[in-house]
C-alpha cells in the first residue's frame, strides 16, 4: 500500500511540475533558512555551558550611581574573591582573571601577545579547558609558569616540546616558564586567551584594597545554591570592607555618601547568562557580548520562514484541489475511504517535504561557509559526527510534512463524489478566505522585515557618518613605541619633519578601538558631590592630531611649566561637575592614596563633546591631562601614498632593533570595528528579509499561476467583449493587491513599535522617517506586482479562441 501511494504521488508530482518545484523550491529554502537559524541560535545559546560546573559559577560584577551616572562594570576588586570564600559556606570555590598583552621573546624571535592574562592557580580545575600537556592541578602553582595554546607553541617552540621551555618579556624582567600546553578555548566562551599565566607572586593579585578593581572574579557556588540568597548577603561585605577604606580615601562616609543619592555594591551573575543577558559598560568586558534579542528576532524569521514555506505548500494544494476534484470522486466510487485519502495525500506532503530536505540539506553544507564569513561565527553542520542529527531531521521533515499537508489533505478527502463528478465547485468562499489570510501572513511577515532592515541599516550609516567631534581619517595609529628605547624620540622627530606627515601626539588614550583607560573620582568644593570621570593622559598635540575643537580656553602648551598641573575638560564633565559661570581657572580636585599623585588641577579649557565610547552609551565626562610620554603615536597623515609611508616607518622602526616588530593600525578602521557586529546582524537580517519575500512570492505566483487557469474561459470571453491586456492584468492582479494591502495596514504599526523599541538602545539613534514606511508598502505591492503580473500577462496574451475551446 505505501509503495502505491509513493508511486501515485511521484506521478502526480511529474504531472505538476512548475507546482510541485514551486513547493519544493519554497520548502527548501525554508528549511535550509530555518536549520541555519537554528544553528547559529543553538550556538549563541551554548555560550559557556560546557564547562563541568557551568550551573553552579556566577561571577561577580560591580554596579553604582555617582552622581546620577551609572556604574555597571565586569571587574571587581583584588580581594574580592578570597573575602566571599572566607565569609559563606555555600561557596566552594573562586578564581580570578586579569587581562592584558604581554611582549614575549625567545631568541631573536618576540610578538606582542594581546589574548593574555594572569589566572588563580586553580583556574584549569574551576573551568573546564582541557590540557593537552600538564596536570591542572598543578600548572600554575609556582610564579611565572605559563599555559600555552598549541599555536603559540609551535609559533615559539616550532616542532620541539615547548614543556620546560622559557619565554622572556621585552623588558627581560619576567622569565615565564611553558608548564602546560592547552586547546584552543572553544567558540562558545565569553572570554578567549592563549597564554594563561599564574598571579602567584603577582603583587597586585595581593592587594586588599577595595578601591582598586580590574580583576575578573567567578565563584563556584555548591549545588542548589540559589545565587540571589547569597548576593542578598553581599550588602555586609560593602559596609564592612569597602566602607573603611571609602572613608579613608574619600574623607566622608558610605553613609554619607549614599544621603547623596549614591550607592555602591557587589552582585552576582550567573556564567551561562553573561553571553547573552549582560548589561554591563562593554569597556569592562572581556570581549563583546551577544544579545538575547537578536535570537528572538532570529529564531522569529526561522518559525516564519518555515511557515511561510508551508502556507504556500497550502495555498498550491488547495488552490489546485479542482484539478485533485474528479480524482477524489472516482477514488471515492471505486471504494476509497476517506482515511486512505487522508493518508494517500499526507504521503504527497511527506514525500515533497523529504524531497525539499535532502535538498535543504545540500544548500545548508553550500551555504554555511558563507554564513560564518558573514557572521563572525564558526558554526558547523555534520551529518556524521552528531549522531542525533539524522533522527532530528527526520522528526523535524515529518512534523513539518504533516503540518503542511493537514489542512490540504482533510480538505480534498472531504469533497463529495457525486458533486464532483457533476462538476460543481468544489472551493468556495471558505476556502479562498483561507488562502487570503495567508497570503496576508505572508506578507505581513515580510514588511516587517524590510522595514526592519532598512532601520537597522540606516542606523549604521547614521553611526558611520555622525559627527564624532574628532576626525577619524587618515589617522594612523603606531603601538608601543616605548620599546624604541633611546631611539624613540628619534623616530617622533622623524615623523615630525615628514612632508607626509601633518601632525603627531603621543599617546595610549584613543576614541576607538582597544585603548588605556584610566578612571578616577573628581570633586570642586563637596567630597560628597563626585563625579566619576575617565581620564585621558596626552600631549599638547593630541587635540590638534585628533581634529577636536576647543569649546572655551586654551589647549596644553610647552610654553607654561604650570600645565602638569593643568585639565581639559568635555562639556559633559562641566555640566557634571556643575561649574558656575566660565570654567577657566577653576580648581577640579580628586582623592588620592598616594601622596606623589596631584590632588588638584586647574582647568585651562574645555573641549567640546566627542564620542570615544559606542553610541550605545551616553558621552560621559572627560578629564585630559597632560603627560608627554605614553608609548604610543597618533600620526596624522596628509599623503595618497600611504603605503610608502608606513614601509618608510617600518623600515626605521627595524633600524633601531625594538624587541618586537612593528605594529600599526588606522583609526577608522578601529572605529568600524566596534560596531562590526551590527554591520554582520544587520547584513544577515537583509539577506533573510529577501528571502522571506521570495519565498512569499513563489508561493504568490503558484497562486496567480492557478487563478489564471481557473478563469481561462472568462478571459477569453472578457477578451471576444473587447477587454484589453491591461484590464485582464487588472483583473487578475487587483485581488492579490487587496491582500498585500492589508498586510501593510497589519504590519507597519508592527515595525514601527519594534524598530523604535530597538534604537531606544543606543543613546545616539537616527529617526524613523516616514518614507520609510511608505517605501517599504510600495515595495511590497511591487513585488506582489511583479510576482502575480507575469501570470496575469501570459494569460492576457493566450488567443481567446484558444480559451474557449478548453474545457
Amino acid at each position: 500500500m505505501f509503495r502505491n501511494y509513493i508511486k501515485l504521488t511521484l506521478r502526480n508530482l511529474w504531472r505538476n511540475k512548475i507546482f510541485s518545484a514551486i513547493n519544493i523550491l519554497g520548502l527548501s529554502l525554508g528549511i535550509a533558512i530555518c536549520l541555519l537559524i537554528m544553528l547559529f541560535i543553538r550556538q549563541e545559546w551554548s555560550y559557556d555551558r560546557f564547562h563541568k560546573n557551568a550551573d553552579n559559577i556566577v561571577r561577580v560584577i560591580f554596579k553604582g550611581t555617582v552622581n546620577g551616572q551609572l556604574m555597571k562594570e565586569a571587574n571587581v576588586m583584588p580581594p574580592t574573591a578570597q573575602t566571599l570564600l572566607e565569609h559563606f559556606p555555600e561557596v566552594q570555590a573562586a578564581t580570578r582573571l586579569r587581562r592584558g598583552s604581554v611582549i614575549l621573546r625567545l631568541a631573536d624571535n618576540a610578538s606582542k601577545e594581546d589574548h593574555f592574562t594572569y589566572a588563580d592557580p586553580n583556574f584549569f580545575r574551576f573551568f573546564t579547558f582541557p590540557l593537552l600537556e600538564g596536570n591542572a592541578g598543578q600548572v600554575l602553582q609556582e610564579p611565572n609558569t605559563i599555559v600555552i595554546t598549541r599555536a603559540i607553541a609551535h609559533k615559539y617552540f616550532g616542532d620541539a616540546d615547548p614543556i620546560g621551555k622559557v619565554l622572556t618579556t621585552s623588558d627581560g624582567m619576567n622569565n615565564f616558564r611553558v608548564t602546560g600546553v592547552m586547546q584552543d578555548m572553544p567558540v562558545n566562551s565569553h572570554f578567549h586567551f592563549d597564554l594563561v599565566a599564574s598571579m602567584t607572586g603577582n603583587p597586585d593579585a595581593k592587594s586588599t584594597s577595595w578601591m582598586d578593581s580590574g580583576f575578573f572574579t567567578y565563584l563556584q557556588l555548591k549545588p542548589g545554591t540559589d545565587y540571589k540568597e547569597l548576593e542578598a548577603k553581599l550588602p555586609h561585605i560593602v559596609d564592612d570592607y569597602i566602607g573603611p577604606q571609602f572613608l579613608a580615601s574619600m574623607g566622608y562616609s558610605l553613609s554619607d555618601y549614599r544621603r547623596q543619592g549614591n550607592d555602591v555594591g557587589l552582585y552576582l551573575q550567573p556564567l551561562t547568562s553573561i553571553h547573552l543577558h549582560s548589561d554591563l559598560a562593554p569597556a569592562t568586558e572581556l570581549e563583546p557580548n551577544g544579545d538575547i534579542r537578536y535570537l528572538y528576532i532570529f529564531g522569529a524569521v526561522a518559525v516564519f520562514m518555515l511557515l511561510i514555506a508551508c502556507i504556500n505548500f497550502m495555498n498550491l494544494s488547495t488552490a489546485g484541489a479542482t484539478k485533485r476534484a474528479r480524482e477524489v470522486g472516482v477514488r471515492k466510487v471505486l471504494g476509497s475511504d476517506r482515511a486512505g485519502l487522508i493518508r494517500q495525500f499526507l504521503s504527497e506532503s511527506l514525500v515533497l517535504t523529504f524531497i525539499s530536505m535532502i535538498i535543504a540539506v545540500v544548500l545548508l553544507y553550500v551555504a554555511l561557509p558563507g554564513f560564518n564569513n558573514l557572521t563572525g561565527k564558526a558554526l558547523h553542520f555534520s551529518l556524521l559526527s552528531e549522531p542525533y542529527l539524522v533522527p532530528g531531521l527526520l522528526l523535524f521533515g515529518l512534523c513539518t510534512g504533516l503540518f503542511a499537508g493537514s489542512y490540504p489533505a482533510f480538505m480534498l478527502s472531504s469533497f463529495t463524489a457525486a458533486r464532483v463528478l457533476k462538476g460543481s465547485a468544489v472551493v468556495g468562499k471558505q476556502g479562498f478566505t483561507l488562502r487570503s489570510g495567508l497570503v496576508v501572513f505572508q506578507f505581513f511577515v515580510s514588511i516587517t522585515l524590510i522595514v526592519s532592515t532598512v532601520v537597522v541599516y540606516r542606523q549604521l550609516e547614521y553611526i558611520q557618518h555622525k559627527k564624532l567631534g574628532y576626525d577619524k581619517n587618515q589617522v594612523l595609529i603606531i603601538q608601543d613605541t616605548y620599546l624604541l628605547g633611546a631611539q624613540q624620540e628619534a623616530f617622533y622627530q622623524s615623523l615630525l619633519h615628514d612632508a607626509r606627515v601633518q601632525s603627531v601626539s603621543n599617546s595610549a588614550y584613543l576614541p576607538a578601538g582597544a585603548s588605556n583607560n584610566n578612571n578616577f573620582f573628581v570633586y570642586t568644593t563637596e567630597k560628597t558631590q563626585q563625579t566619576k570621570a575617565l581620564r585621558y593622559y596626552v600631549d599638547d598635540n593630541y587635540i590638534a592630531t585628533m581634529g577636536m575643537q576647543m569649546a572655551m580656553g586654551r589647549n596644553f602648551s610647552r610654553q607654561f611649566g604650570t600645565d602638569s598641573a593643568a585639565a581639559i575638560l568635555n562639556e559633559t564633565a562641566v555640566k557634571a561637575l556643575r561649574l558656575q559661570g566660565n570654567p577657566i581657572g577653576q580648581l577640579v580636585n580628586r582623592s588620592v592614596e598616594r601622596s606623589t599623585d596631584i590632588n588638584q588641577y586647574h582647568i585651562i579649557g574645555v573641549v567640546k563633546d566627542f564620542h570615544f565610547r559606542s553610541m550605545h552609551e551616553a558621552i560621559s565626562p572627560l578629564i585630559m591631562t597632560l603627560s608627554p610620554l605614553n608609548g604610543s603615536l597618533i600620526v596624522k597623515i596628509r599623503t595618497s601614498d600611504v603605503h610608502g609611508l608606513v614601509a618608510s616607518l617600518e623600515q626605521q622602526w627595524k633600524a633601531a632593533h625594538p624587541p618586537a616588530p612593528f605594529v600599526y593600525s588606522f583609526l577608522d578602521d578601529r572605529f568600524k570595528e566596534t560596531y562590526n557586529a551590527e554591520l554582520k546582524t544587520s547584513r544577515t537580517l537583509g539577506i533573510f528579509a529577501c528571502l522571506t519575500i521570495l519565498v512569499a512570492c513563489l508561493g504568490l505566483f503558484g497562486l496567480a499561476t492557478f487563478t489564471a487557469e481557473q478563469r481561462t474561459k472568462e478571459i477569453g470571453v472578457r477578451k471576444v467583449m473587447g477587454a484589453n491586456v491591461p484590464d485582464i492584468v487588472a483583473l487578475l492582479s487587483k485581488d492579490f493587491l487587496k491582500l498585500v494591502l492589508v498586510a501593510n495596514v497589519l504590519a507597519l504599526p508592527l515595525a514601527w513599535y519594534v524598530m523604535r523599541l530597538w534604537l531606544q538602545d543606543y543613546a545616539y539613534h537616527t529617526s524613523m522617517n516616514v518614507w520609510i514606511f511608505f517605501a517599504a508598502a510600495a515595495l511590497a505591492v511591487l513585488v506582489a506586482l511583479v510576482a502575480v503580473g507575469f501570470q496575469s500577462v501570459k494569460a492576457a496574451m493566450v488567443n481567446p479562441v484558444k480559451s474557449l475551446r478548453n474545457p
